[in-house]
């Protein structure tokens, strides 16, 4: 019988759709306040629904609750419950504690839903310890242990516990204070490069290249339209260019060449696609492929359906498509009939008057 540990995250991501940066800490409570909707819950079930298809004998010892009981009786799984929550609301310290119960309890595998912050959380407990696949459900997630989405994470767990798939230890990295990238650790993952994601990294650019992807943009804008532009020093070269004040790990929108709005939520850019037609100007995370559904969730899947695929501007300079080493662009909204859609080939600006065509995987 296989031990299978899972640690939820009940806030993760419920910060994206709004406009924050994470979900961490205050930044949660704030969240709340404006709405936000945490997409752990529903993104664990995915997964979780995948192990039972599986024809495997396992057992899930979760944390109660929130954290994973509630996720696993939803999905049809009745978990074993071990350790107890210390107040309403949960924290960093109970994300700690339940890593050090799953240690005890000697699980094969720990899948746990959250973003980078969990992950450190996790890593500050497990090191390398006991593998574990992420289940994307964060703001941002960057590092290399998540799924590309929480169905391939559920079948990578299945791979694994199966004996199918080897451990690989990858990178743990989040922004620090400063709001630099960097690299917090390491944890041990079952390794399958069309499952796991890749880890961002930094990308250096040729100098010019993104002033020349944003003249090309710029060449291109029309006044009938509003256009959203995506996080990311590519997408905000647009801004730059035109001398606007922009929010780097935000979504800004324009129009005539003006900011119509400064680090718009999803409610403000729904607002903007019913009153204009719209597009959209979006980068590609290097060294992952992301176009969607990376620390861009305020461009939600409603968002999206009504800018369509034929409105979506891609951008990115031509040393970070050749960090992705052939692999495929990738879409993560949450919605999977959208994700689907989205699949196909996609122009990407990588110059002044010069694109690439570009494959958008297959969604699982």
């Amino acid at each position: 019988m296989k031990k299978v540990g899972l640690v939820v995250n009940p806030i993760a991501g419920i910060g994206g759709r709004v406009g924050l940066k994470g979900s961490d800490g205050e930044l949660s409570r704030k969240a709340a306040e404006l709405g936000g909707i945490s997409a752990a819950p529903q993104r664990t079930i995915e997964t979780l629904r995948w192990l039972l298809k599986a024809k495997i004998d396992f057992v899930i010892l979760t944390y109660p609750a929130e954290m994973g009981e509630d996720e696993a009786f939803e999905s049809g799984i009745v978990p074993t419950v071990v350790g107890r929550l210390v107040s309403d609301h949960t924290t960093a310290d109970d994300t700690k504690r339940a890593a050090g119960d799953m240690i005890e309890s000697r699980v094969d595998l720990l899948l746990f839903s959250g973003g980078d912050g969990t992950a450190r959380d996790l890593m500050e407990v497990l090191d390398a310890r006991v593998p574990v696949v992420g289940i994307p459900a964060g703001v941002k997630m960057h590092s290399g242990v998540f799924a590309i989405n929480p169905r391939l994470a559920g079948r990578l767990a299945v791979s694994f516990l199966q004996g199918q798939t080897l451990t690989k230890e990858v990178e743990v990295v989040d922004y620090d204070g400063d709001g630099n990238l960097k690299l917090f650790g390491y944890m041990r993952v079952p390794f399958d490069q069309s499952i796991i994601q890749g880890t961002k990294g930094y990308v250096p650019a040729e100098e010019g290249d993104e002033q020349a992807i944003a003249a090309g943009v710029i060449e291109e804008l029309s006044g009938e339209y509003a256009y959203i532009i995506g996080p990311g020093k590519t997408a905000k070269s647009v801004m730059q260019s035109l001398n606007l004040p922009y929010t780097l790990l935000g979504v800004d929108v324009i129009k005539n060449k003006h900011l119509l709005i400064g680090d718009a939520n999803e409610k403000q850019l729904l607002d903007v696609v019913e009153r204009y037609d719209s597009k959209m100007v979006i980068g590609v995370i290097g060294g992952q492929g992301f176009l969607l559904g990376r620390g861009n969730q305020q461009i939600s899947p409603n968002v999206v359906r009504k800018i369509g695929k034929q409105n979506m501007i891609v951008v990115a300079t031509e040393q970070k498509m050749l960090s992705l080493k052939n692999r495929p662009l990738l879409v993560d909204t949450g919605d999977q009939e959208l994700d689907q859609s989205l699949v196909g080939y996609i122009k990407v600006v990588t110059g002044y008057r010069r694109t690439a065509v570009c494959r958008v995987a297959q969604s699982a």
